[in-house]
């Protein structure tokens, strides 16, 4: 039996989908019913990640985690993410020992490592930032910590770090995209100039798959973090705009400099502050400083340990996301 949190999540519910084709036993713990999941014979538990005792229950029988549930975002207070992402995780891992679970995957994120400037090219030997603008990025780097920390011959443990995640369903960046084009409020910042990288759906729960797979006492990527992406760095303006045609949307051509995104950032986080709002302001300076920036990475480490080939390029999973878009919706 695997467990899996965050099961009803995009990439949580890409992992189970592709675990339960392989022939896998799967429990979801997460905080929402899921219906899809349960027809396909998921063993579903409803629960909060910092409610310890019913994560350590959720453990029983289980041979091997993946801790994908977290709370994502840019703005909120640091003391949500805190519960979810870091009291969350000890959780998890007090669940590995408490029923010797002996394998346990988790998904970070590479923004542990942002510090605010261009990131090209670097490999796992980049440090964690020592300065973050949100609390999405401070609470993994300390999760991230806390799993490396807790590997040995008892459990074994991997940090995946998957890059900009995308593609049918996406409730992020691919819906986010679409929905500012759509109200006339999309631009690129500094033109889309700088190369990014990102991962489509497919290939981020495949990874996952091949972590579990390698995963265990005296491996080569125990207590090891990876990169994970499609390989294919590219104008930022390329991805937005190939998502945006997947759904036969014009190109965005409309850019603002990063200097004026990170003070439109900077006032809103002051007014949505001031009026004590929890939803997320359109632009913050977190998100600024990520669209002007570069950010892509070495992933020959992935490869190596993991044997991670991306299953799908970039074109193609724009191909299967303008299919999916295209589709009628069902009743």
């Amino acid at each position: 039996m695997i467990l899996v949190t965050g099961g009803g999540g995009f990439l949580g519910g890409a992992v189970v989908r592709r675990l339960i084709a392989r022939g896998d036993a799967v429990r979801s713990l997460q905080r929402s019913d899921a219906p899809a999941l349960r027809d396909l014979g998921v063993d579903l538990v409803r629960a909060d990640l910092t409610d310890r005792e019913a994560v350590i229950e959720a453990g029983r029988g289980c041979d091997a985690v993946i801790h994908i549930g977290a709370k994502a975002g840019v703005w909120g207070p640091f003391e949500d993410y805190f519960r979810a992402n870091v009291l969350g995780t000890r959780n998890v891992i007090e669940a590995c020992r408490e029923n010797h679970i002996r394998r346990l995957v988790h998904t970070s994120t590479p923004s542990v490592i942002h510090g605010g400037g261009d990131v090209e090219g670097v490999d796992e030997s980049a440090p964690i930032a020592t300065h973050f603008e949100t609390a999405y990025p401070a609470t993994k780097a300390e999760a991230e910590r806390l799993v490396l920390e807790s590997n040995g011959p008892g459990l074994a443990t991997v940090v995946l770090r998957p890059h900009l995640i995308w593609g049918p369903d996406d409730p992020q960046l691919t819906a986010r995209i679409l929905a500012r084009a759509k109200a006339g409020r999309l631009r690129l910042v500094g033109g889309g100039l700088k190369a990014i990288d990102s991962i489509y759906i497919d290939n981020a729960a495949h990874a996952h798959l091949l972590a579990l797979d390698r995963i265990g006492p005296g491996a080569a990527c125990a207590g090891k973090a990876y990169f994970i992406t499609q390989g294919e760095p590219m104008p930022q303006r390329d991805l937005i705009n190939g998502i945006l045609n997947a759904a036969g949307l014009p190109p965005c051509e409309k850019s603002i400099s990063p200097g004026m995104a990170y003070a439109v950032g900077a006032v809103l986080e002051i007014i949505w502050r001031a009026l004590g709002r929890r939803d997320e302001p359109m632009m913050t300076r977190f998100l600024a400083r990520q669209l002007a920036t570069a950010h892509w990475y070495d992933i020959s480490a992935a490869r190596r340990d993991l044997g991670y080939e991306p299953l799908l390029t970039v074109a193609e999973g724009l191909e299967r996301l303008a299919a999916h878009l295209a589709a009628p919706v069902s009743a």
